[in-house]
């Protein structure tokens, strides 16, 4: 959240070019967030990573009003006459645009409605987050209506009034562009303290994160400069050719619904020939349309391993092979603990039979840090090329000096980590592990009753019959190419060695020996008989009376048990009963009353959940109907896992989307009272849903950003590859609705207002009004588009807890604020194409 604070106060001082003013626009924030925490505190929201990310991902909007408000009133100080009451210009420019900063505000607030529909996980973790960008967002606007303007009043518009003199030229200069440096050194101080809180390039490169900070946010905003000063020229131009526009805009929207659904659903209309053709095939292919899946994947700094034994493997041989793992996982230097555990406590929640195991591993950080999560630094001999330490031979710490790594060279991420992990892990008679995470694996169990993101139960009547199709099925999906085959496995449920006792009663009934006695008797020796309990204060013991472990542990041992008859002759078990050893179920699950067994598998990288079950799905339908794969009458299987929740979340979306959009569009049509009006501003969401769709086709491609910049390759630090279609990135889309509309509100205000004040009386008038007002809330509309974007290049570039959300979030609000900067374009050459029409039907004919 600092990081965005500081962007934003850099953007705000940079594009305004005056301290004061600045510094009305960047205190809305502090008050913003304060107004964020009251609110919290009211509805009892907790602070937590996802419920802050609301806030970090509405900082580049808080600051929007007060960037319209100052800005038009500093435009109105400069024009009015130097006797006007100021009080008057100040009130005439925050009543000028008062009605589009509401508007705005409110957009954005409506968007996020969608999120309070939520329910079940997608509803606990993005609640709190909708809570707090809504709180942030009704605290900036009532900080800019009520305190920015008076602020305004008493440190914009009193100017002192001293009679002009004559000055040398020099200090003339001076005076002039004294602003300009003083604004820049502020500028330059806070990137300085933005690069030491950022470090996009590491912790060690502090210079070099100066000048990546200053290029960066340097480079963007003097594009926007230059776009600025060209605006009005570009703006000319593209009103004498209006229809070549706007059909590349509308080829722009639709190649964004093309990435979103893939290209084989938006032109699978054409005909077959065309279909089969090479070009069509190739960009189906480059084209396929966004994967779905529920989450992306969350840090929680450590990982589970649950592989399995063989079903009739002992607790002894389990043990072995527990205590092999952790001692060579905990040969990792990477690996802080591991931790294993076999088996299940005494509680029916947690059913894990002895041939599971689940070991915790807890993994380093990549730099040694305290307990809040900050780097710390050490002494460093730069002519050794080595850390100093002292006599105890640990660390010297050293404010000035550099970070200690603590993973190895070739180790970069943590799911290099895992590798290792799965390495180090490989025994024979143990099965491979899907890769999870403590607190994820603990949900998708308790949702789904599997030990895996994704699987797939089998019903049927009886064991024999559920275990032969669970392992039909996991030979099947194994030749799924978006599974691995590794990971698939399917439960082993008959196999555990059972040792039955089949008791013989014609031999009991040649001794006269009741079956009851024979029981008892196998009871004590082998099972254990209650027979008192010991009371140590309020603990309570039973005492068990059992033979020793020798005598019990074999067949031949449980064989000389001695049986008294009825006249005292003790007969040994063997000639009463026959002991085998026969095979019999580990576990047995049931749900729906119905008998069930699991098939668990895990996903390929780059492929989505969804995608992996609709492939696997349509590929055994396949095998079933081609007859390779049988299914036994009274049997049946469904997908499950954290797909579902997807699935869910989707559904309802639908749902609650559109009708959060035509929000929107009431409340832009209660602004501007006309529908030709209100449609202009609302197609800043459509290139903005475009944006965001080709934003995240952009992330895949490996070509993209494929560049190295002061030693680093961008698409790396900038984290791209396949963003899957979640529950975060369609939240990162509600956010963007909102936003979307902001540009198109404040040039459609001018518009209107410009066109009231004199009206065109032919074409020439018309283009002249238009640019004239277009160009009068360019720079606003740029600047609000320019504080949302670069304060989320901290977010893009984030690497610590919370960014996995944050990023997918991230992605479609960036992607589709760049591509809403048309809408500065497209909302004035669709105002002027409108009026010429009208123009045409109004005018009196000659």
């Amino acid at each position: 959240m600092r990081q965005q604070i500081l962007v934003t106060i850099i953007v705000v001082v940079l594009m305004v070019m005056h301290l004061r003013s600045a510094s009305l626009i960047a205190g809305v924030l502090p008050l913003a967030v304060l107004f964020s925490f009251i609110g919290m505190k009211l509805f009892k929201v907790d602070a937590n990573v996802v419920a802050l990310s609301g806030i970090a991902i509405a900082i580049g909007t808080i600051v929007d009003m007060g960037v319209v408000l100052v800005e038009n009133i500093l435009k109105h100080i400069d024009k009015a006459p130097p006797d006007e009451n100021r009080l008057e210009v100040v009130y005439r420019a925050c009543s000028e645009v008062g009605g589009a900063v509401v508007t705005a505000v409110l957009t954005t607030v409506i968007s996020f409605l969608p999120v309070f529909t939520m329910q079940a996980a997608e509803g606990k973790l993005f609640q709190p987050l909708a809570y707090t960008k809504t709180f942030a967002l009704i605290g900036s606007i009532l900080v800019a209506i009520t305190i920015i303007p008076p602020l305004a009043h008493w440190a914009l518009a009193r100017r002192r009034r001293r009679k002009a003199k004559a000055v040398p030229r020099w200090l003339s200069l001076l005076k002039q562009y004294s602003r300009y440096v003083i604004c820049l050194t502020v500028a330059l101080i806070t990137a300085w303290f933005l690069a030491a809180d950022w470090k996009p390039l590491g912790v060690e490169a502090t210079l070099m994160n100066f000048f990546f900070v200053v290029l960066t946010i340097g480079g963007l905003l003097g594009f926007f400069y230059v776009f600025v000063h060209f605006y009005g020229r570009i703006l000319a131009f593209l009103l004498k050719a209006k229809t070549v526009f706007l059909a590349g805009c509308v080829c722009i929207i639709l190649f964004g619904f093309t990435i979103w659904l893939g290209w084989g659903k938006v032109f699978g209309w054409m005909p077959q020939f065309v279909k089969t053709s090479d070009p069509y095939v190739a960009v189906a292919h480059a084209v396929p349309g966004l994967g779905k899946e529920f989450m992306p994947d969350l840090d929680e700094g450590s990982y589970l391993l649950m592989p399995t034994t063989m079903p009739h493997a002992s607790i002894g041989e389990v043990m072995d092979v527990l205590r092999k793992q952790d001692m060579a996982i905990n040969a990792i230097p990477e690996v802080e603990m591991a931790v294993g555990k076999l088996g299940r406590v005494e509680s029916p929640l947690d059913p894990a039979p002895i041939s599971m195991i689940e070991t915790i591993i807890n993994y380093k950080s990549e730099y040694l840090s305290d307990e809040d999560g900050r780097i710390l630094t050490f002494s460093y001999d730069h002519a050794v090329g080595e850390f100093e330490r002292d006599a105890s031979g640990d660390l010297v710490a050293d404010e000035d000096g550099r970070p200690f790594r603590q993973w190895r060279d070739e180790i970069q991420s943590p799911d290099d980590i895992w590798d290792e992990i799965v390495k180090a892990a490989t025994i024979p008679g143990t099965t491979s592990a899907p890769k999870l995470q403590p607190i994820a694996a603990r949900i998708v169990m308790l949702q789904s009753g599997m030990r895996a993101p994704m699987g797939l139960k089998v019903y049927g009547p009886d064991l024999e019959t559920l275990e032969q199709v669970a392992l039909d099925i996991e030979e099947s999906l194994k030749q799924v190419p978006s599974i691995k085959a590794e990971a698939v496995l399917a439960d082993r449920i008959v196999g555990k060695p059972y040792l039955e006792i089949d008791i013989d009663r014609d031999a009991i009934a040649r001794y006269g020996i009741r079956i009851q006695m024979v029981q008892d008797v196998i009871e004590v020796a082998v099972g254990g008989k209650p027979i008192t309990m010991t009371v140590e204060g309020r603990e309570r013991y039973p005492v068990r009376v059992r033979y020793m472990r020798e005598l019990r542990d074999s067949i031949e041992s449980i064989e000389q048990v001695l049986v008294a008859a009825p006249d005292g002759t003790q007969i040994p078990l063997r000639e009463l009963a026959s002991i085998n050893y026969v095979r019999g179920p580990q576990v047995i699950k049931s749900e729906d009353t119905f008998l069930v067994g699991y098939v668990i598998f895990d996903k390929r990288d780059g492929f989505a959940e969804v995608e992996v079950v609709e492939q696997a799905s349509e590929f055994l339908q396949q095998k079933i109907d081609s007859g390779e794969l049988s299914i036994p009458a009274g049997v049946s299987y469904k997908f499950t896992g954290s797909y579902e929740n997807q699935v869910r979340a989707e559904k309802r979306l639908r749902v609650v989307l559109p009708i959060a959009l035509f929000a929107i569009w009431l409340i832009l049509y209660f602004q501007f009272k006309r529908f030709a009006t209100t449609m202009l501003v609302f197609s800043g969401i459509a290139f903005a849903w475009s944006g965001g769709f080709i934003m995240l086709w952009l992330y895949a491609q490996p070509w993209f950003f494929d560049l190295n910049l002061f030693g680093h390759n961008l698409r790396e630090l900038f984290q791209m590859g396949t963003i899957n279609l979640s529950v975060a990135v369609w939240v990162g889309f509600l956010a963007l609705f909102g936003i979307a509309t902001d540009d198109g509100v404040i040039m459609s205000t001018y518009l209107e207002q410009r066109f009231r004040e004199a009206p065109p009386k032919n074409r020439d008038e018309i283009h002249q009004r238009v640019i004239e007002a277009a160009s009068r809330r360019v720079r606003p509309a740029l600047m609000t588009s320019a504080t949302t974007i670069l304060a989320l290049l901290p977010v893009l570039t984030s690497t610590g807890r919370g960014s996995d959300i944050m990023l997918p979030m991230a992605i479609p609000s960036f992607g589709g604020m760049l591509l809403a900067i048309l809408t500065i374009f497209v909302v004035p050459v669709l105002y002027c194409g409108l009026a010429e029409i009208a123009h045409r039907f109004t005018s009196p004919k000659k």
